[in-house]
């Protein structure tokens, strides 16, 4: 059997900086953008005394410091936040070497060769990241990554939670279907106009009424998941699809020159990384979200791949040239796809 262990570190920006910081430590604490309440920018992630208040990631700044006035707003630090977080990484390699990297605050271990038990296996990763960072992580361990990420959850901050295939009934279907990983907003609603609000209410549909809802692809997801299933492997290397960079302007614009600026400037950013990560690529992908926030995007695509600034700043303009620029402008953004290896 896979003993596949989720380690999820607990509010990391926030703990970062309190760390760093411990006059901040039991104060509400908002970070994101350049912490500015005032300016446009999003909360990457608040302390548990800011959450408190109904502060929570991908917030708008301004929705944040309505509902927490009192809170200290920081600007993110990613160079920081990278670097305690590659101390993690590098604790949970020595104790497994199957990891997949999931992002900057957490990662999939495989534990099924260790031959200790996954408490004090958790255990020692917990007391390893809090004397080498100072920092406490929540751990779930389960047969699978779906049930492990869940588990990860439970008991947050600083909590351990095992979970066997025989403890689904009871500690997973009674949950909110949107601890499901993949299931957002407007599967939840989907669901909900369905009668289904729990993981064990999805779990009593039938496949064919889910494929007949949602698709062979997803409503298979949803059936398999909602019973616990998962077989998907740990991915411990990846190649990037996609480079891309966008900006949100303080002020919506409407001079055609500031937004070509801006554009030439995210263009010359994303081919600095292709050049960084030795990729090339071929579809170029411009976007543009009105004041309105109405969406809208242009592509063009190469006859061969390609990392030069100029062949792709050309073809960024090409896009932004079948814009109707009617509208003030509130966000730009370009995207490099199709990339492939130099």
């Amino acid at each position: 059997m896979r003993r596949i262990l989720h380690i999820d570190m607990d509010a990391f920006f926030a703990a970062v900086e309190q760390k760093r910081h411990p006059e901040l430590k039991g104060k509400p604490l908002v970070i994101g953008g350049s912490g500015d309440p005032t300016q446009r920018g999003v909360v990457s992630t608040g302390s548990y005394e800011a959450r408190k208040f109904g502060v929570h990631s991908a917030m708008p700044l301004r929705t944040a410091y309505k509902l927490c006035p009192h809170a200290v707003f920081l600007p993110v630090d990613y160079q920081e936040y990278s670097r305690v977080s590659k101390i993690v990484k590098r604790i949970l390699r020595k104790i497994g070497p199957i990891m997949e990297d999931v992002g900057i605050d957490e990662a999939f271990l495989d534990i099924s060769q260790i031959k200790k038990p996954e408490e004090e296996i958790a255990r020692e990763i917990k007391e390893e990241i809090k004397k080498q960072a100072g920092l406490t992580c929540s751990i779930g361990i389960a047969p699978n990554k779906l049930l492990a990420k869940i588990a990860s959850d439970m008991q947050k901050p600083d909590g351990l939670t095992v979970i066997q295939n025989e403890d689904i009934e009871k500690h997973i279907w009674p949950l909110s279907v949107r601890k499901l990983w993949g299931v957002g907003p407007k599967t939840e609603t989907a669901l909900k106009d369905m009668g289904i609000d729990t993981i064990g209410r999805l779990a009593s549909q039938s496949l064919d009424t889910l494929v007949e809802t949602f698709g062979k692809s997803y409503g298979h997801y949803l059936y398999e998941a909602s019973r616990g299933i998962d077989e998907s492997p740990l991915i411990t290397h990846w190649e990037p699809k996609s480079a891309s960079r966008e900006i949100t302007f303080q002020t919506d614009v409407s001079n055609w020159q500031e937004i070509a600026r801006t554009l030439a400037g995210l263009t010359k950013e994303v081919t600095n990384d292709l050049h960084r990560t030795r990729h090339k690529g071929k579809n170029v992908t411009v976007k543009i979200r009105f004041s309105d926030f109405e969406t809208h995007t242009r592509a063009k695509t190469l006859k061969t791949t390609t990392n030069s600034k100029e062949e792709i700043r050309i073809a960024a303009f090409d896009c932004l040239g079948r814009f109707e620029l009617k509208k003030k402008v509130r966000l730009v953004g370009v995207r490099v796809g199709g990339l492939e290896k130099e």
